[in-house]
């Protein structure tokens, strides 16, 4: 086209259509502006402004409609192209187009076939150039393009051939890569794993695993090993991961980022983070040994021993940690275990008051130690065994007694009394020890702390309400269930209060309407 003025405004239009574009609209465009003519345009017309950015746009738009999508297999060589385009906005269309093609496979013959045209247009390669070396956007389409073949087994041939040494081997890539294109690939590493099971196999047994311990080893980097570690994050959190993950040095290697006092303190919290979230996993204590789950603990255990008070974000960040573990049966059961269990330092903090400056970590504290209590297990898995509940009673009873509230319910009532954070976290925490006789006795002990969760104006946000609530059907189940405590003639009125708020459910319910005048006909003359 000479004159590029009208594809530019009728791109513009498709580009910019309000809602879905229909295949009818796309093929009513792609008669009026074949591809050639758009594709000769893009790679001819720079001097027109604004007109690459349009069709970048407009040619999105059209591969994502099942009609503009059929063609893609006959225009290959154009994505080949446009894969090594010096423009960012091409290369990044590219990338799209690629998605677009493997994401409207309706049978085996047309996996096959994009199979082939992918090997044969050298994708894969440029797919993975892209992703070291093109800007954010384009990395990450990139990323989601390759994510995309290996959804396929034709594509996971393609992207782990059999032949090692190969140009497109993560590994060699990895050593050969700048620190930021070294990040990326373990991104894409982390998103393959995603995948499937299969997949998550297959990086296993290649070692891929490895290169990211290796980086995080390396501490030349803070900021690489940061992004490491936050990778390693969203790999804890994959479902099929952690049977591989148990396999690895990866808890040696948390244990001992945690123990160094020479690393960043941002490298140790990330790592703490990371233990919470991979042992708050049942599952993760079939698969590893019970001496390298102890051994991070204590790592986190002797850390919240040396911390300064200063050291605020570390330690809230530890008992975080400790409440994330603490969210599974064999995670509590391990943190109230032993003769100084770990989970002294979540009670103590739950329970100490510091003022401004001590509110993050008390807040973390009693939300852990709800975790741990049971509020957030199945009911069957609230009670320990005999050792942690002991342990358990045993600690929060020398807190109170070091305490000038002395009991237990002096404690509770103590939280309840504060603001509002508080409050919920310690709605939680009363949800879950409440199961516990001794504690019930306690909570049923104190009118006021029955007065506190059974009033309904306490609370004036949706999740506090809630919580509020969840505390009362806590107490009052606990209360029905117990018989040395139902049949005492001094809890009755107890458990009638509570009924009654149960039945009154989380939200705040006007019992009183106010007296309004109703003016009769008659009254008017």
């Amino acid at each position: 086209m000479d004159d590029a003025s009208q594809l530019l405004e009728a791109a513009s239009d498709f580009s910019h259509y309000p809602g879905v574009q229909s295949d009818d609209s796309a093929r009513d465009f792609l008669n009026r502006y074949p591809l050639p003519v758009i594709i000769n345009a893009l790679q001819t017309k720079f001097d027109v402004p604004g007109l690459e950015n349009t069709l970048v746009a407009c040619l999105e738009r059209l591969f994502n409609t099942k009609s503009g999508a059929s063609l893609i297999p006959q225009y290959m060589s154009f994505v080949q192209v446009g894969l090594q385009a010096d423009s960012q906005a091409v290369r990044s269309l590219a990338c799209k187009t690629v998605t677009c093609l493997l994401e409207n496979l309706d049978n085996d013959y047309k996996v096959a076939d994009s199979a082939r045209l992918i090997e044969d247009f050298n994708i894969y390669p440029l797919l993975l150039d892209c992703l070291i070396n093109g800007n954010e956007q384009v990395a990450a389409v990139a990323t989601d393009a390759i994510k995309k073949l290996a959804g396929f087994p034709k594509g996971m041939e393609i992207i782990f051939p059999s032949a090692k040494g190969s140009d497109t081997d993560l590994e060699i890539i990895v050593s050969k890569c700048s620190s930021l294109g070294r990040v990326r690939v373990l991104a894409l590493v982390v998103k393959l794993f995603s995948v499937s099971k299969s997949a998550a196999s297959t990086i296993y047994s290649l070692n891929l695993l490895k290169l990211l311990e290796a980086e995080i080893r390396n501490a030349d980097d803070t900021l690489v090993t940061l992004s490491v570690l936050e990778l390693l994050y969203e790999l804890v959190d994959v479902k099929h991961g952690t049977e591989f993950l148990s396999k690895t040095s990866f808890f040696q290697l948390l244990s001992s980022i945690i123990s160094n006092n020479s690393v960043e303190s941002i490298l140790r919290s990330r790592a703490m983070m990371i233990t919470g979230r991979l042992l708050s996993k049942d599952i993760i204590y079939s698969f590893t040994d019970e001496p390298c789950v102890q051994a991070v603990v204590s790592s986190i255990d002797g850390r919240l021993q040396l911390l300064e008070p200063s050291d605020s974000d570390e330690c809230e960040t530890a008992l975080e940690s400790l409440g994330h573990m603490g969210s599974s049966i064999h995670g509590a059961t391990m943190l109230l275990s032993g003769s100084s269990p770990a989970a002294r330092h979540v009670i103590d903090a739950a329970f100490e008051r510091q003022g401004p400056q001590g509110h993050g970590k008390q807040l973390a504290a009693l939300h852990a130690l709800g975790n741990i209590s049971g509020e957030t297990r199945p009911e069957n898995d609230i009670i320990l065994n005999a050792e942690a509940e002991e342990n358990l009673q045993r600690l929060i009873y020398e807190t109170a007694s070091r305490s000038s509230k002395l009991t237990p319910s002096g404690l509770f009532l103590s939280v309840l009394q504060q603001d509002s954070e508080i409050r919920l976290a310690a709605y939680r925490m009363i949800s879950g020890l409440v199961a516990r006789p001794w504690c019930l006795m306690e909570i049923c002990s104190k009118q006021e702390i029955i007065n506190k969760v059974t009033n309904p104006s306490t609370e004036t946000t949706k999740i506090s309400m809630e919580a509020r609530y969840n505390c009362c059907k806590a107490i009052y189940k606990s209360l029905t269930l117990s018989s040395r405590v139902s049949s005492d003639p001094a809890f009755s009125g107890i458990a009638a209060k509570l009924q009654e708020a149960v039945g009154m459910g989380p939200y705040l319910v006007k019992r009183h309407v106010e007296a309004q005048p109703v003016v009769m006909t008659a009254e008017r003359f």
